[in-house]
């Protein structure tokens, strides 16, 4: 099911600044989740496992940090499952421009 929103702007160069807006945002989300990605990255490299394994197998005992890295990984992998729910959001989004 799909929802339409109606905004009503004084003219189309609010439209386009709206447009622009949004497409920023839609950047920021891509230069987060490749910040992410990468700092998932160096867990995985340094303990040999994907960051999927680490999750499902893994307690704060089996890190070198204990639970201050644990939490951190952890943390990582939310947040990046968070950033691409949002991506996959907008990417749903269509724009009928005048």
């Amino acid at each position: 099911m799909s929802t339409q929103m109606v905004i009503q702007l004084r003219d189309k160069e609010s439209a386009r600044s709206i447009h622009s807006a949004i497409e920023a945002y839609r950047d920021r989300l891509q230069a987060s989740i490749a910040r992410t990605q990468r700092r998932l990255a160096k867990f995985e490299q340094r303990y040999g496992v994907s960051t999927t394994h680490f999750l499902q197998t893994m307690t704060a005992e089996d890190l070198a940090e204990g639970d201050m890295e644990y939490v951190t990984w952890a943390g990582e992998a939310k947040l990046l499952a968070g950033l691409k729910e949002e991506l996959a959001e907008l990417a749903d989004v269509h724009y009928q421009l005048p």
